[in-house]
């Protein structure tokens, strides 16, 4: 059994969030939110019922990953939870075990800069988005990146770190949500991918929101970045760790798996850098080896360190990863600093005419 750390959206922000892989599939933000909301809420029950001590920290899976396929039992679900983490069955898809967890040196943090690098990366921003294509209808964002993670694995009663190794994910969305087609190895059963298209099993179509955006939500926000980290504020209300880490890890969930229209790119940025907190690490790098400057925030309940990774010279985003800083004790200590529990790098970010369709393939 493996042990997957959780990053991920509203209702998935809890430390249960990455669920059963036996039952769970890939879905685009949102979809069965009710079944998420749900379960969620039966781990909480669990927790408060079944455990003397009190919960391990939240944590959200920065890149969308397995969502409920089916509503899982509440006896189910009290043995996926320990230590603020979930097991998970061997994925049984085309991610095998790697061996040892994904470890860095922990770079060093500053305030010292921040506010003029977000400039730096938001005039960066706005350069690049303007010459990016329009999303007509019909046509579908196209996103493709590496990603790894560490996790705790359990076997006959015994927890080690380990990891997944470096994988290739690609996702087809159409501008307003609703379509969509995924290929991920650590996921997807068939290596030809799944749909993620709507409405889902249940007959539902979820409202797109800031934490399940689709680009036609997106282009309908504010681009004043005082009103724009309002909205983020309150829209966040209540969620993970601390409404400050939350606001951060909102814009950085728009940062990796969204395709944020021209106007808002860098107003996400601007609205960055008022969040208090926020800090710059001179050195950090993306899964596929880059090395860049990193706008970070440290959680201060679970101590992990997100980190949004840009290239040092053009200020382009590269990926992002997640790096326990202090010492995790809800997770046996298992979990110690350096350890590098989701990486990720973008290769490429477009807009193509039809599903399943790479850049390389179109006419």
């Amino acid at each position: 059994m493996t042990v997957h750390t959780s990053r991920n959206h509203p209702a998935e922000d809890d430390g249960g969030a990455e669920l059963l892989s036996a039952t769970a599939r890939d879905l685009p933000p949102g979809r069965h939110q009710f079944h998420k909301e749900r379960l969620m809420a039966q781990i909480h029950d669990m927790r408060q019922t079944e455990r003397p001590t009190p919960p391990a920290p939240e944590r959200r899976r920065r890149f969308p990953r397995p969502a409920i396929a089916l509503p899982l039992t509440a006896a189910g679900l009290a043995a996926a939870v320990v230590a603020g983490v979930t097991l998970t069955g061997h994925d049984g898809n085309g991610v095998q075990d790697a061996g040892p967890a994904l470890t860095t040196t922990v770079g060093a943090a500053t305030t010292k800069g921040v506010t003029r690098l977000l400039d730096q990366i938001s005039l960066a921003a706005a350069e690049t988005s303007s010459s990016r294509p329009a999303v007509r209808p019909g046509q579908y964002i196209y996103i493709k990146s590496e990603s790894a993670d560490s996790y705790i694995r359990d076997v006959d009663g015994t927890s080690s770190l380990a990891s997944h190794p470096l994988h290739t994910r690609q996702v087809w969305k159409s501008p307003d949500g609703t379509k969509g087609w995924l290929i991920d190895p650590a996921v997807n059963k068939s290596p030809e991918g799944e749909t993620l298209s709507l409405p889902d099993e249940q007959g539902n179509t979820p409202k797109p929101t800031l934490n399940g955006p689709s680009y036609d939500y997106l282009t309908t926000l504010t681009t004043d970045p005082d009103k724009l980290l309002a909205k983020i504020y309150t829209e966040t209300k209540g969620q993970g760790n601390s409404p400050d880490q939350e606001a951060f890890t909102t814009i950085g969930d728009l940062l990796g798996e969204s395709y944020p229209p021209a106007e808002l790119y860098p107003a996400l940025f601007k609205a960055a850098s008022k969040i208090p907190g926020v800090v710059v690490v001179d050195d950090a790098t993306d899964a596929v080896g880059r090395h860049g400057v990193a706008v970070a925030r440290l959680d201060e309940t679970s101590g992990e360190r997100e980190e949004w990774i840009f290239d040092r010279k053009s200020h382009v985003f590269l990926g992002e990863r997640s790096v326990q800083v202090r010492r995790n004790s809800g997770t046996d200590g298992l979990i110690t600093p350096g350890t590098v529990l989701f990486t990720s790098a973008i290769l490429e970010r477009t807009v193509v005419d039809g599903i399943k369709q790479t850049p390389t393939a179109k006419s």
